[in-house]
């Protein structure tokens, strides 16, 4: 038997040394999470482990994550990842009946792993090894006294008593940890008080007002303007960013004529401008609801970048996020589009966290992944042979206009109908080029025209509806949309990956 080993009537039964072991696990994410709120929040180590996930996730379970969860799969990402840390910290613990330091030393190397993948994020500094460094050391010697404490006090062999004294201990400090960690952060980060004191700037050029005519009253139909509430969120950000008005700071740079630097003092000069604008995730299913209209509040990309002075052979705008998300922007989309926007007000108020406070790109037309960077601080002008985005590097399209698309609201999926007249309605989009016409099917009948609701812009979505006289039976109802150039929405059903799923949009219901 070895100096570091334990005798039989030693050792903690094997329930019990995988509970020390999840306690001790606690205990590093706890502390690391406390440590990180004073060094930089994204070091946290469960958000590093989270991240690195994001970062590595392949494209097919990317897809089937937000196709399965939505706007939920960082919650589906987050218990996924506590069930892996349960399992690896029971088999920690049973490494610990036998060896508690070797189990103990594991769990410190596990945490010098996390350091290191910190260190690889975007925008770390040697300090973000600190948090899962401090957190590893502290979980090992919890996980030690864990196992030894009760042996010891008990002079032979491990009591209940004892041992459960002890992981009461470990389990409220590593709670207390975790909790202390996130109320020094909001502290020292308040951004809900930074936000609350922002009055968002009066525009000189207000959107155009949404008409009766534009938003239909149909039970069931999406509203031309969606709520805030309601806007999807999809991102890289497990831990949303914690970015103040006075940190904020936007640097244009690269194929410039000269490099400028905006901050909010600099915003409170400039010309604000409102846009509605309907923003489309790349990820979105055919008939999906990753898309959203609101009214924008910012002021001018093209009149930014004309400071700056874009040299002639740049062609892309590579934008950066604080937590270092990229995107990459073609040039063109921005330069003379009054609407693409430096955005700091959603739908009448300042943007929320989670949709890019203090400020974010909005560039109508074109998937949010190359085009709606949160969180921005950062745009180099540069090109495309020169420079890939986070999204393209894994295989994404680098430019990825908004491809014509339609859906059904109502009826509802598997509805069962009255015979005689129904309502059909939804909304069809082709931001950039607008809709002409909408058409419905019913089985393998001829497409029916329509009615559209009023045009807002080219870069918005427009209702529609259709008047069907139902009859008995089970019914397939298909639609598609004309865009104005003409060209009607293709049948050839593809997925997301890598430029935007394309295909008709389905319904079956019983007419009773």
């Amino acid at each position: 038997m070895t100096r570091d080993s334990t005798t039989p009537d030693q050792r903690l039964r094997p329930t019990a040394a995988m509970v020390a072991a999840t306690a001790a696990a606690g205990t590093v994410l706890g502390v690391g999470h406390l440590v990180a709120a004073v060094v930089a929040p994204g070091a946290s180590p469960f958000f590093v482990l989270g991240a690195t996930v994001v970062d590595h996730t392949p494209k097919w379970l990317k897809d089937s994550a937000i196709r399965w969860f939505g706007t939920n799969d960082k919650l589906a990402l987050a218990i996924t990842m506590g069930v892996v840390m349960v399992i690896v910290a029971a088999l920690i613990g049973l490494l610990a009946r036998r060896n508690v330091v070797l189990a103990a030393g594991l769990l410190g190397g596990l945490g010098v792993v996390v350091a290191s993948l910190a260190l690889l994020r975007p925008v770390a500094t040697p300090l973000w090894a600190v948090p899962a460094l401090v957190g590893a050391g502290a979980g090992a010697a919890a996980l030690y006294w864990l196992v030894r404490r009760p042996a010891a006090t008990a002079g032979t062999g491990p009591t209940r008593r004892g041992f459960l004294l002890t992981l009461a201990a470990v389990t409220a400090g590593a709670a207390a940890a975790g909790a202390a960690g996130r109320i020094i952060g909001n502290r020292i980060r308040d951004i809900g008080a930074d936000r609350s004191a922002f009055v968002l700037p009066r525009v000189a050029a207000p959107a155009a007002p949404v008409t009766p005519e534009m938003d239909l009253a149909v039970p069931g139909l999406t509203r031309f303007r969606t709520p805030t509430a309601d806007f999807y969120r999809i991102d890289t950000a497990l831990q949303l960013p914690a970015l103040t008005r006075a940190q904020w700071r936007l640097r244009i740079h690269g194929l410039v004529d000269r490099e400028i630097t905006v901050d909010f003092d600099d915003l409170r000069d400039r010309t604000a401008v409102a846009s509605t604008i309907t923003l489309t995730c790349v990820s979105n299913e055919v008939g999906g609801t990753l898309a959203g209209t609101a009214t924008w509040v910012g002021y001018r990309l093209t009149e930014l970048l004309a400071e700056a002075g874009p040299a002639p052979e740049a062609d892309m705008i590579l934008s950066r996020s604080v937590d270092g998300f990229t995107a990459g922007t073609p040039l063109a989309a921005v330069l003379g589009n009054p609407d693409a926007l430096l955005a700091v007000g959603m739908n009448g108020v300042p943007l929320p966290v989670e949709h890019g406070y203090p400020a974010r790109m909005i560039v109508p037309g074109l998937y949010g992944y190359v085009s709606a960077t949160k969180w921005v601080i950062d745009l180099e002008l540069t090109r495309f042979d020169r420079a890939s985005a986070y999204w393209t590097e894994r295989g994404w399209a680098a430019q990825a206009p908004v491809k014509t698309a339609s859906r059904i609201d109502v009826p509802s999926a598997f509805a069962q109908l009255p015979r005689g007249p129904v309502v059909v309605g939804g909304v069809a989009w082709a931001q950039g080029r607008g809709v002409r016409a909408v058409e419905v099917q019913v089985d393998d009948g001829p497409w029916e025209r329509a009615t559209l609701a009023a045009a807002y812009s080219i870069d918005t979505w427009r209702q529609w509806t259709w008047s069907w006289n139902a009859t008995p039976g089970t019914h397939a109802l298909r639609v598609r949309a004309v865009d104005a150039t003409g060209t009607v929405q293709t049948d050839v059903r593809t997925p997301p990956f890598p430029d935007g799923a394309t295909g008709w949009h389905s319904r079956v219901v019983t007419v009773r």
